[in-house]
């Protein structure tokens, strides 16, 4: 697609011509220009020139046909992965990527080993959510929920990730929720102080998947920059001024942070009652394995007997690759 191009071709066109063509787009989910009847057909043609709508996605379904991927090629030909989750209550959650690649190094995570190519813009991100809106649509299904939790680290592209989710939220346009949003950081603690400032209803998440600096400093150097201490401290802010619970994600790897006494320490630092545990198998990409389920099990009834609110996913899409990361590695 060459959504940037957007602004650019409508800078000189009335307010109205504007909403029209970006409702286009994002409610009516058009693919092509000449089936937008109410724009003038001389910019519906220029708009066909510089703004073409159509999205290269090669997709990926897992066997239980519950997790779609997708590896969209942009413009530049770079490539960047989205994935469609399907729930079995009929939800319908993207998960999109922020970054081509990503800066932050994480030992366990499949988008490190790509090294970083630079920041999506706001169309680039976009442009996800709207490839599988297009693949819902003849189904008569909708994407119901837009989590940030794909390939780079939201907080390090901050100005876009807020711009697009600006449209993901408005009524006129994908007019969903903000309480549907989900934006998952490392830890950028500048980022989590401005989106206490935003006045946003989205959900924030943290990836923490460790329980101490020294573990977690191994398997995620940002916390070399922002420990846990620190980052505790701006979380627990953020929920004390919005009043949201914060879920903090955990990786549970075998023989790496998945002991008894790595849970008993986790417990310790999630007493907050606005502070929620999602303890996710890991979906191996070759360096580490995923915990055994008796392992998973007595890391989870740690937490549970010490109070804390804990829930567990459960794995999707491993035959497909769906760790971010893994189809764009093999791909580039």
């Amino acid at each position: 697609m060459k959504l940037e191009n957007l602004e650019r071709i409508l800078a000189d066109q009335p307010k109205y011509r504007v909403k029209q063509a970006y409702r286009a787009i994002f409610f009516d989910l058009v693919d092509d220009w000449s089936a937008v009847s109410n724009l003038p057909l001389a910019l519906r043609q220029t708009l066909s020139i510089g703004c073409d709508l159509r999205i290269a996605g090669q997709i990926f379904v897992a066997r239980n046909q519950g997790t779609v991927k997708a590896l969209i090629t942009l413009v530049d030909g770079l490539k960047i992965e989205t994935v469609l989750l399907r729930h079995s209550d009929g939800r319908n959650t993207v998960c999109v990527s922020t970054q081509v690649g990503c800066p932050m190094g994480c030992s366990f995570c499949a988008t490190g080993a790509m090294g970083f190519k630079r920041n999506l813009t706001q169309w680039e991100i976009l442009e996800q959510v709207l490839f599988f809106s297009r693949e819902l649509k003849p189904k008569n299904q909708k994407v119901s929920n837009v989590v940030f939790m794909g390939m780079g680290e939201p907080f390090l592209n901050y100005d876009n990730v807020l711009a697009a989710i600006r449209i993901i939220n408005d009524p006129d346009y994908f007019n969903l929720g903000a309480r549907r949003i989900s934006i998952s950081t490392s830890g950028v603690i500048e980022g989590i102080k401005k989106i206490t400032q935003e006045g946003l209803q989205v959900n924030l998440a943290i990836s923490l998947h460790a329980p101490n600096d020294a573990l977690r400093s191994e398997l995620m150097p940002v916390n070399r920059r922002y420990p846990l201490k620190e980052l505790l401290a701006a979380v627990t802010d953020y929920a004390e001024k919005t009043n949201r619970k914060v879920m903090f994600e955990y990786l549970l790897i075998d023989r790496v942070n998945d002991s008894s006494a790595n849970a008993q320490e986790l417990a310790q630092k999630m007493k907050n009652k606005l502070f929620m545990v999602n303890l996710i198998p890991y979906n191996e990409t070759g360096k580490f394995k995923p915990s055994p389920g008796p392992v998973i099990k007595v890391f989870k009834s740690i937490l549970e007997e010490a109070g804390v609110n804990v829930t567990q996913r459960y794995t999707f899409g491993q035959d497909i690759d769906a760790s971010c990361g893994q189809l764009a590695t093999k791909n580039k």
